[in-house]
């Protein structure tokens, strides 16, 4: 069945081609353009709007199949399947085959064929019973006005009139079959429409005689005429009576007195606005349903494409127009002596006025650049701007140049492509990306610079014209014009800032979300943690939820830089969800412009991204100490027991210490990690800082000296399990001799074993090597450099070093951005970030 209605469609869009090929063959031009130029505007148009009107009663045929289906259609789509299979059935009917196909496809959605068939064939009997209907008025009128030119043609009144009685007693007396369900007053339905179809069809043919003034010797003659002719057309089963009506219709009417060439004409037109229009017209609504058809069934694709071509054509010629308008506002004498400006200059607004020139060029650009972003609020404004735009240039052509329908059509065009492309803005708001505002400022003030430079020229040349000579292509026509076109680019300069900051400025609570603890600490005991979720308590970042029926089941902790949305590590969480928790992050980021970027992220998440459509490299490696193995005995730490042994002998004693701590205790810490620090100033996000809140939530551990006082700290970080722990905070006083971290860290080691701990978490060690081959691509070499040289500012380096005596495992740690985003902009916000101070979002 499915290849069958393949087929069918394929049919039919074969008949729908090789029908307008005919039809355009069969049209004379020269007559209906004599016609037609006979008549005023108004009468063309109401020709047009009354072919259509005469249409409209056929559409009660397909209200009638439905009534008869046990399920309901709406009413829309009743109307456009309607309009399509009678304006199709008008134009190659085959004796109905074409209208039963028809409506056995559009209805066959939720119904059976059997009932299908069933109710086409009772509206069926119906469909010429106006036709008869009129053939026996037809019969009154001959013998009344005893109309002879008729008088050999009656026989087909007669045989028309019969089919009304004949069928009206078949379905009185037979209700079985088909015909059962179908009550008088259904019958009466059907009959009231046929009547009113044919109705329409000998009145629109008569109003057009009188639109051309034909003379015949009856107008009542006229109606046998039409009738007669149809009946014809009917029997001959020729699609829409081509041929065999227009023929007797022409030859009659000469009969009864009107020329020839007015019948001509008359004829032609009544098949051009009740046939052809009306078929234009069911051929839109025929591809459009195809198109939704196939488009379903390839999921949507097929509509995406075409929104996105669509929205990529549209943004291509806002800055397109933009810019040309710029061009010829701020250097119009180039512009106007240049060849291959004035070739493309045309397509594109006009403006007489410099000020409103060169505010409206930018008004394109800004409007341009929300629709690259596809943001919804961009979509109005684009057509406001485009009415505006195309309304003024219509003024200008007209009353200004020489009007071009090549022209109209040409910016017709432009809003067609403008309202189809609606479907593609769907986002909320705009991101700064680095990209648009650096394309912005770069147009602007290169704009700004060089019509400054042209006014300056030009006013040198009116003073100093005898030493000074201006380039013929920055002449100026006045200084007048140049000084309004200035004032236009300074109100520019205020409607841009207006339209990105609409674009920008947008609360989106999704997005916008400050940590709270309490439900991290509910997140993290029920399904615990990773090495980066105590993070959560210093409150620098923001935090996203997913969550299953109001209840949190993963977190991701990030921070807003630019238009990227910076994840640090992995999501936390019930990982039984995390596909579903990505996906749903991802669209409330795009919703608002925003692309993730993974930072620090582990590889077994790299995977999931990559079928997502991120781009990764390697930025680094996490070293882990296995403390089940973990031993001081033999060579390799043979200097590092030395140190231990060295500091016991001094009376350096080790203490891990619980929360909460006293006043005094984190007074001691705070002047530790000031001597530590020095005039550096903390940075946040990927690391911690002293901030007593966070120090509060977890364990420390101390080095105290020989009189008690703690001299080194250091912060653990609880993962949530009892099988990995890390530190974060390492600090030292100036006090402390040298190699007491490692007395520290050395001490937790065996603490921690101790405890029932499997690994230790030392932490990353940045830049294991992305780009440093000479076979990597140019831009991870550049993005090497940005990130270790913005790293080497900060003292990150030799970190390797340090922990490779303790770590036994080392897994590598990754940056993803999404595909198609600069990776070089994406580095160097990425460490703009992370050297940023710390600064805690809430108190």
């Amino acid at each position: 069945m499915g290849l069958i209605k393949g087929v069918f469609i394929f049919s039919v869009l074969l008949f729908v081609i090789h029908e307008v090929g005919r039809i355009a063959k069969d049209v004379n031009v020269s007559k209906i353009s004599q016609g037609l130029s006979s008549q005023s505007w108004w009468q063309v148009l109401l020709m047009l709007l009354l072919g259509f009107a005469a249409v409209t009663p056929m559409l009660n045929y397909d209200f009638m199949v439905t009534k008869f289906l046990p399920d309901k259609y709406p009413v829309l789509y009743v109307l456009k399947t309607s309009w399509i299979t009678n304006t199709f059935t008008n134009i190659g009917g085959f004796g109905g085959v074409l209208g039963a196909s028809l409506r056995a496809l559009f209805y066959n959605k939720k119904d059976s064929q059997k009932k299908i068939v069933g109710a086409i064939a009772k509206v069926a009997l119906f469909l010429v019973s106006g036709l008869s209907l009129f053939c026996i008025i037809s019969l009154v009128i001959v013998f009344s006005l005893k109309d002879r030119a008729v008088s050999h043609y009656l026989i087909w009144l007669v045989g028309g009139s019969l089919y009304f009685p004949l069928v009206l007693l078949l379905t009185r007396f037979n209700d079985k079959g088909i015909l059962k369900g179908l009550t008088l007053a259904n019958a009466s339905r059907l009959i009231t429409g046929s009547f009113f179809e044919w109705f329409g069809c000998v009145s629109f043919f008569i109003f057009i005689g009188t639109m051309l003034h034909a003379s015949p010797q009856d107008f009542w003659s006229i109606i046998p005429l039409f009738v007669i002719a149809s009946v014809i057309g009917e029997v001959s089963l020729v699609p829409g009576g081509l041929g065999s009506f227009d023929v007797f219709m022409i030859m009659e009417l000469a009969l009864v007195g009107v020329d020839k060439n007015i019948a001509v004409v008359w004829v032609l037109l009544y098949r051009l606005f009740y046939y052809i229009f009306p078929f234009a017209l069911g051929v839109f609504f025929f591809i459009h349903d195809m198109g939704k058809r196939f488009n379903a069934y390839l999921q949507g694709l097929p509509k995406n494409i075409l929104q996105r071509l669509a929205q990529f054509l549209l943004t291509g010629f806002l800055f397109f127009s933009g810019v040309l308008m710029l061009i010829n506002s701020t250097t119009p004498n180039f512009a106007m002596t240049n060849k291959y400006f004035l070739d493309v200059y045309p397509y594109t607004f006009y403006f007489l006025n410099q000020l409103i020139s060169i505010v409206m060029a930018f008004i394109l650009i800004g409007v341009g650049i929300g629709t690259a972003a596809r943001v919804k609020k961009a979509f109005s404004l684009t057509i406001i701007a485009l009415t505006i735009a195309i309304l003024n240039t219509l003024r200008w052509l007209v009353f200004y140049g020489e009007f071009s329908w090549k022209m109209f059509v040409f910016l017709a065009l432009i809003m067609l492509v403008a309202w189809f492309s609606r479907g593609a803005y769907y986002r909320e708001r705009m991101a700064p990306s680095w990209g648009a505002i650096s394309w912005t400022l770069f147009t602007y003030l290169g704009t700004f610079i060089v019509y400054t430079v042209v006014g300056v020229l030009n006013q040198k040349m009116l003073h100093l014209h005898h030493k000074f000579i201006v380039p013929n292509a920055l002449f100026f026509p006045s200084q007048k014009i140049w000084l309004m076109g200035f004032v236009g680019l300074i109100l520019a300069a205020l409607v841009l800032i207006g339209l990105l900051h609409y674009f920008f400025y947008t609360t989106n609570p999704r997005l916008n979300i400050s940590v709270d603890s309490e439900r991290v600490r509910r997140v993290i005991d029920e399904y615990g943690g990773n090495e980066i979720s105590h993070l959560a308590y210093l409150f620098d970042k923001q935090m996203y939820c997913y969550q299953v029926d109001g209840k949190d089941q993963v977190i991701f902790l990030y921070k807003k830089t630019a238009d990227k949305l910076v994840i640090l590590g992995e999501p936390f969480g019930n990982m039984d969800h995390l596909d579903d928790a990505l996906t749903k992050f991802m669209n409330d980021a795009d919703l608002d412009d925003y692309s993730l970027v993974f930072y620090e992220t582990a590889e077994s998440l790299i995977i999931k991204l990559h079928e997502r459509g991120f781009d990764f490299f390697k930025n680094g490696e996490e070293g882990y100490v296995d403390l089940k193995n973990f031993t001081l005995a033999g060579k390799k730490l043979r200097s590092e027991r030395a140190l231990v042994n060295k500091f016991k002998r001094q009376g350096y004693q080790f203490e891990l210490c619980q929360p909460p701590f006293d006043k005094q205790f984190m007074a001691e810490l705070k002047n530790i990690s000031d001597e530590w620090l020095g005039h550096e100033i903390e940075k946040g996000f990927s690391l911690g800082f002293f901030d007593e809140f966070y120090l509060q939530q977890a364990s420390i551990a101390i080095v105290r000296d020989h009189s008690n006082k703690p001299v080194a700290f250091a912060s653990l970080m609880p993962q949530g399990d009892r099988k990995t722990t890390s530190i974060d905070l390492m600090r030292s006083s100036d006090q402390a001799p040298s190699g007491i971290m490692d007395h520290l860290f050395i001490s937790l080691f065996e603490e921690m074993s101790k405890q029932g701990y499997e690994k230790f978490n030392l932490g990353m060690a940045p830049l294991a090597g992305v780009g440093s081959s000479r076979f990597s691509f140019i831009e991870e070499r550049i993005s090497h450099l940005i990130y270790e040289y913005g790293y080497k500012l900060y003292g990150f380096q030799g970190l390797r070093n340090y922990k490779e005596k303790y770590v036994s495992t080392w897994k590598p740690k990754y940056i993803a951005y999404r595909k198609k985003r600069s990776m070089i902009f994406t580095i160097m916000q990425v460490v703009d970030l992370i050297n940023l101070p710390a600064r805690k979002n809430r108190q």
